[in-house]
């Protein structure tokens, strides 16, 4: 096979690779890849923390939970949040950058029982 050949055969696979993947990139949503989901969640996962360390009664209530069988703790949950609406407020507000970052990205909401 030719040096023509041959490049022009290259140059039409990376060109056909160069426009597949930049199909793929305009039909994804914006601000939707995993490091973008892996800072919504860092910054979740530390708001909750600090919540948790500021509140320790809601702590040790949640930490509960882990010693429940899987099939009570959801129960457990809506119960706990019905309870204390206030925490339930407090906790839909640390999760809610999750939430929008799920709706935009076209993901299935997560409900924790609340």
């Amino acid at each position: 096979m030719s040096f023509v050949v041959r490049t022009a055969a290259a140059a039409a696979v990376a060109g056909a690779a160069l426009l597949g993947s930049t199909a793929t990139a305009a039909a994804a949503p914006p601000n939707c890849s995993l490091a973008d989901m892996s800072g919504v969640l860092s910054g979740v996962s530390a708001a909750m923390s600090a919540y948790l360390f500021t509140h320790p009664d809601v702590n040790a209530q949640l930490s509960t939970m882990s010693d429940m069988p899987k099939e009570d703790r959801s129960d457990w949950m809506h119960t706990y949040m019905s309870d204390n609406p206030s925490v339930e407020a407090d906790l839909t507000g640390i999760r809610q950058p999750l939430v929008d970052f799920r709706a935009r990205c076209g993901m299935e909401p997560v409900n924790l029982g609340g």
